[in-house]
């Protein structure tokens, strides 16, 4: 039986890395393999591993086993819990005791034992699965806005109950990342939050991606399959996307959360489960709920703490603390050093109306580091911004267009009926499917 167990591959050598992928592959659950030593922060926080395997020795400027080091620092400083396991020639061992004091969990020797490899990545992979969650998972961006500072507060009491969340907030807010650190500050942490999108989930697969079928429960059920309610027992649960679900979907997720008990398809037989139940939404769930779109009952089991991320243009006090904080990011790992905003950069970020978010302001950071100069510091004209989304409301009517007008109106009745979009509408002077319609045009 497979190790459940991610291991990520750092080594320049193609061919190392090839015996390494046959071997590894046999034995664990993930094998991750990079060349390029440059990726490997950016593959430890996208691929949340749970040991790397570092060679000593790129093919770059560095010599003598000194890259191996500073990766090793820079690992061991961002992901102080994350084992690194290092491989080094026989010439090379002084320096791999070195890496061992610098805080390396162990080093392999070149050429290797099987057997031996296969038991070192073991070993500090089971030291580290209970802290998995807290070393590699996203961070939440807080910010310092009060709004946020309330939420931080609030989330800190509630994490530590097994509470049903709901989350609440435009795209682009940070709904996952919020329900990561639910998760890691609950009690349930030691395993890993699972995840389904509920807008994804096909209405014919619904039962079987949350229920889990049986063997010839249907054509193409070829073997047993576990749910996500099932898979999840003892952890924690995120339905994203829950205001997706179709209304006569609705009652069979109710009837499971209120029984805690599911039956796979194809099966007579009911199974309990214990879920700590997270769910997110960037709808109006309550006028869905008035509009018969939502289950209401459904919406009490899901609404016991409900948690909203304000837009970003509603707290302009974390714009540069975020933009900031990408850009000491991004320039670190596309260029090898901290980068700042220079006056203009931020003047331009702090007026503009940011209509998908943080995740936008991250992308817009991230792609101004690539496409700027030799400059350590980012400038105006770095970063791409839509024109129409920055309108504000300083600028006089007369010097918008129409379509910078309407959406702008828009903005501002969502705004003033603090997300209702029901009396939004009432107060444009629309149906409500309109301004739906009208908010997908202008990606509000």
């Amino acid at each position: 039986m497979k190790n459940d167990s991610h291991i990520l591959v750092a080594d320049d050598n193609r061919g190392v890395l090839e015996a390494l992928e046959l071997l590894l592959r046999r034995h664990f659950r993930q094998v991750t393999l990079i060349r390029n030593p440059a990726v490997i922060m950016s593959a430890v926080a996208d691929g949340r591993p749970d040991v790397v395997l570092l060679d000593m020795n790129f093919t770059s400027a560095f010599n003598n086993g000194n890259e191996g080091l500073y990766w090793l620092e820079r690992l061991r400083a961002t992901y102080p819990q994350l084992p690194v396991v290092l491989m080094t020639a026989f010439a090379d061992i002084p320096l791999a005791i070195k890496g061992i004091k610098a805080g390396a969990a162990d080093f392999i020797q070149k050429p290797w034992d099987n057997d031996r490899i296969v038991e070192i990545l073991i070993s500090a992979a089971s030291k580290v699965r209970k802290h998995r969650d807290v070393s590699c998972s996203p961070v939440m961006y807080w910010g310092e806005s009060d709004e946020m500072s309330r939420l931080k507060d609030l989330v800190g009491k509630v994490a530590a109950t097994d509470a049903t969340v709901l989350i609440t907030g435009e795209n682009g807010t940070g709904k996952e990342l919020l329900a990561e650190e639910i998760h890691r500050l609950s009690g349930r942490a030691e395993r890993p939050m699972l995840k389904v999108d509920m807008g994804a989930v096909s209405e014919t697969l619904f039962e079987s991606e949350l229920f889990g079928h049986r063997k010839g429960a249907f054509t193409g059920a070829v073997s047993d399959r576990k749910g996500k309610l099932a898979e999840a027992s003892g952890s924690s649960l995120f339905m994203d996307e829950i205001g997706n679900m179709p209304l006569h979907l609705q009652a069979k997720l109710l009837s499971a959360l209120q029984n805690r008990q599911l039956t796979a398809l194809g099966s007579n037989h009911p199974v309990s489960f214990d879920i700590r139940l997270i769910c997110a939404t960037n709808r109006n769930i309550d006028a869905m709920v008035a509009d018969g779109a939502f289950r209401e009952d459904l919406l009490y089991r899901i609404n016991t703490i409900r948690l909203h991320l304000p837009p970003l243009r509603q707290r302009k006090d974390d714009i540069l603390v975020l933009a900031r904080r990408f850009a000491a990011e991004f320039g670190t790992r596309y260029r090898g050093c901290e980068m700042s905003l220079s006056d203009s950069a931020a003047n331009r970020l702090v007026g503009y109306h940011w209509p998908g978010n943080i995740r936008e302001l991250r992308h817009a950071v991230e792609k101004a580091v690539i496409i700027s100069g030799s400059s350590d510091t980012l400038s105006a004209s770095d970063f791409e911004l839509s024109t129409v989304a920055s309108v504000s409301p300083e600028i006089p009517k007369a010097a918008m267009t129409i379509e910078e007008m309407e959406r702008q109106m828009i903005s501002e009745a969502i705004d003033a009926c603090k997300g209702n979009l029901s009396a939004a509408a009432q107060q444009l002077g629309i149906t409500r499917q309109t301004l739906y319609n009208k908010m997908r045009r202008y990606a509000l």
